[in-house]
């Protein structure tokens, strides 16, 4: 199974990311302890999409493809920016980072897929479940 949906720059459109999520997953029968992973890894890579990549301008586009094979189910969200060094994050549980409001996406992302891949110099971000 493989679908996909394009949304404009707006972070309002996070919820036509979340329904079309839901969506895929009851069709999918993807566990409700597994959606709730897989919903907010998701919301967090496509609000750094949209503020991030493509700095909040509607006139550029997200992507996001879910596939699912076998016991995998993946996320791939790609945005228009220049992309990033994802090597370099500051850690948002570092004692200096802890009362920041922001800096905590990739942190919750790494942490609730079973594994993140960024290609083309973090334009584009996989996320990886098991289901």
């Amino acid at each position: 199974m493989e679908k996909s949906i394009i949304i404009s720059s707006k972070v309002e459109n996070l919820r036509l990311i979340e329904s079309f999520l839901e969506q895929v997953c009851n069709e999918e029968k993807i566990p409700s302890e597994k959606y709730g992973n897989i919903l907010i890894a998701t919301l967090e890579a496509a609000n750094n999409a949209i503020v991030h990549g493509n700095k909040l301008n509607e006139k550029l586009n997200v992507t996001i493809k879910i596939s699912s094979i076998g016991n995998e189910f993946k996320v791939q969200l790609q945005d228009s920016g220049p992309g990033f060094d994802y090597n370099n994050v500051p850690d948002p549980t570092a004692p200096e980072n802890i009362e920041k409001l922001n800096g905590r996406g990739i942190f919750l992302m790494k942490k609730l897929s079973d594994k993140i891949n960024f290609l083309n110099n973090g334009t584009i971000v996989e996320l990886i479940f098991q289901k």
